[in-house]
């Protein structure tokens, strides 16, 4: 019955965007003044981000925010990157990602500030944008290439429920956002009065962190930890194929190294029976001088792993494994065979390859297809970059 729903959704606005012959997209926007909620949230050993400051505030502020519980902004727009010079682009786009109460509210009230940002399928309805979003793909809705003319700046923006963000940081139902929040971005929204949301941010981050230390061997870098951390959520995207630079994760990494362990210390603090790190060690082969770490592989320790593993990453794996099993009996297998990065490798790809393709397909009718065409041209680009 689900099935036969979504496929009539996705009819009706195949219909309504092929009988458009153009969209056009309206600049002019609305600013609202809005509640000063936002509260920049930086480590003091963050390097400053010149993307952000009061034209931030002034972009997120015009959104409905009284429905918002968190927000955050990602992405080569705000953080650095290897061949992006964010002071001289005029061409990065700059990330947001909503996380609502209440879906219906938000697209209701967003629509009748910034029709202009919503393709065709506005006209379906802000329940049918709420449904598109909480019912399909990694439950993400994003309006994308939205031009804030007053800022001189281009932003992507997309509204998820809190409960699919949770779900998503907790289980990795989609490892979508999950992945996002696996690496640094800047939150705009203090969560201190938000413990459930805090809480499920950190669990991403340990099982992240775990996870990368089943695909590495017993002494690694800082580098090839964050590099294992950060590709979780690429390796599988098959937007990497094509439509994305192959040097992307690297491209992350490389200038944010002090980012990355700002945001894991606290995490490495947690599995310190298991992980030793030496703040002056050198790069193997090298005199460089870098952080290293030592981790425990003893079956125990791989047990431990294994057993706290988001809830569908451990379905993949019991999938996966060559034995048949419950997970626990999995694991005992698991824990011996000389495959299991390889094998928990596959299994986080295909949590990844199976949500990506999904959501971009989502995304093609929330965007338009002059703006679907126009977006991937720009991705193209990033591929021969």
């Amino acid at each position: 019955m689900i099935q036969k729903k979504q496929a009539k959704y996705y009819v009706y606005i195949m219909v309504i965007i092929c009988q458009l012959p153009a969209l056009k997209f309206i600049a002019e926007l609305s600013t609202f003044g809005g509640r000063q909620l936002l509260h920049l949230l930086r480590c003091p050993t963050e390097n400053p981000q010149p993307n952000i400051g009061p034209n931030e505030t002034r972009t997120v502020t015009r959104f409905p925010i009284g429905n918002v519980s968190y927000m955050f902004a990602y992405g080569s727009g705000v953080k650095q990157q290897v061949g992006y010079d964010q002071k001289k682009s005029t061409n990065n786009v700059i990330d947001l990602i909503f996380c609502v109460r209440d879906s219906l509210g938000f697209h209701a009230e967003n629509v009748y500030r910034h029709a202009s940002h919503y393709s065709a399928m506005r006209f379906m309805g802000p329940n049918l944008l709420a449904r598109y979003q909480d019912d399909l793909g990694a439950r993400v809705y994003f309006n994308t290439l939205v031009p804030l003319q007053d800022l001189g700046i281009t932003i992507k923006y997309g509204v998820v429920h809190e409960d699919n963000l949770v779900d998503d940081l907790i289980n990795w139902r989609y490892l979508y956002l999950a992945g996002r929040l696996q690496k640094p971005v800047t939150g705009l929204v203090n969560l201190s009065d938000n413990p459930r949301l805090q809480s499920a941010i950190d669990r991403n981050l340990l099982s992240a962190c775990e996870t990368a230390l089943l695909l590495l061997p017993e002494k690694f870098t800082a580098y090839q930890l964050f590099h294992a951390i950060a590709g979780l959520s690429y390796k599988g995207d098959f937007r990497m194929i094509f439509g994305e630079n192959k040097q992307k994760v690297h491209n992350i990494v490389a200038p944010q190294m002090a980012d990355f362990y700002a945001l894991y210390q606290p995490i490495m603090k947690q599995l310190a029976e298991y992980v030793a790190v030496n703040m002056h060690g050198e790069e193997p082969g090298s005199l460089k001088p870098s952080i290293t770490f030592e981790q425990d592989k003893s079956r125990a320790a791989t047990r431990f792993h294994l057993r706290h593993l988001p809830q569908e990453l451990r379905r993949r794996l019991q999938k996966n494994a060559a034995c048949r099993g419950d997970y626990c009996e999995v694991v005992e297998h698991l824990c011996i065979t000389p495959l299991l990065p390889k094998i928990v490798q596959v299994s986080v790809n295909d949590i990844v390859w199976r949500s990506s393709i999904s959501q971009s397909i989502k995304n093609i009718a929330t965007a338009g297809i002059f703006k679907s065409l126009q977006y991937s041209y720009r991705k193209a680009n990033k591929t021969f970059a």
